[in-house]
């Protein structure tokens, strides 16, 4: 069983020019072209038997649509898991929180950089003691993104403070704990109680050695390592690949492929 922990796709009204906004941004040729039937269409021919769809708020004002289309998303499709949104600077954060989890959403998506706040600014606290409060699962962004090359909104210091903070929130670093800081992720996040690294974008052009990779999953755990692409700029199939050529064991990949996450996502 394969499920891939980091995915994305557009409302079908905006997909075309979003795809041609982010694409102008991306260093990665996308590919899907952002839609959900492309996406669905595209995880049959890599063998992702359930994709997890990670949303982000961008603005305050857009967390009750974003968490409405993500929960209909969900409800049509058996193979779909999504994740809600809320942002920083929402007054009605905490609310959103407790909605999103009675929407029946599987977690939260934060992107620092889309959202413009420093992982562990004083300021998103009362974000993440709500977030804790729920039970529910935190994805965020981690380390480089093109959008704000010369900004790294989150670095592995800042996560080990936020869960120093925090010590009960589950918490997901996208992109092995931190795009293109490996050596930091080994200094502050390694062996970390109730942090899981996906594997979103590892095989590309921030991806770390392949003795590296193997190191962190042994010394951080591997039943705490989840299996993602960040689709539409990483494909499964590539993903899988770059994991299928480590050393590591049959049983370690199967925990990471979807053991994991269905146990995290209580599937």
């Amino acid at each position: 069983m394969l499920i891939d922990f980091h995915m994305h796709t557009f409302p079908d009204i905006i997909v075309k020019k979003t795809m041609e906004k982010l694409i102008e941004v991306c260093i990665l040729p996308p590919h899907t072209d952002g839609s959900l039937k492309n996406t669905l269409e595209k995880m049959d021919k890599w063998g992702v038997d359930i994709g997890v769809l990670l949303n982000i708020a961008t603005k305050p004002s857009q967390q009750n649509t974003i968490n409405n289309s993500a929960a209909l998303i969900q409800s049509r499709n058996e193979n779909i898991v999504c994740f809600g949104s809320v942002h920083p600077d929402a007054q009605d954060l905490e609310e959103e929180v407790e909605r999103i989890k009675s929407l029946g959403l599987k977690g939260i998506k934060l992107h620092p950089d889309y959202q413009n706040f420093f992982l562990n600014d004083r300021k998103a606290d009362r974000m993440y003691r709500a977030i804790e409060a729920s039970g529910l699962p935190l994805v965020v962004h981690t380390g480089y993104d093109p959008v704000s090359p010369d900004t790294i909104h989150a670095e592995p210091y800042m996560i080990a403070d936020v869960l120093d903070r925090f010590p009960n929130l589950t918490f997901i670093a996208a992109h092995f704990g931190s795009r293109g800081m490996y050596d930091d992720v080994e200094k502050y996040l390694v062996g970390r109680k109730n942090l899981y690294l996906d594997t979103g974008l590892m095989p590309y052009d921030h991806g770390c050695p392949t003795e590296q990779f193997e190191r962190i999953v042994r010394n951080h755990g591997v039943d705490k390592i989840l299996f993602a692409s960040d689709c539409p700029w990483g494909s499964p199939a590539d993903t899988l690949e770059y994991i299928e050529h480590t050393s590591l064991t049959s049983a370690e990949k199967e925990l990471i492929y979807s053991e994991n996450a269905k146990r995290l996502l209580n599937l």
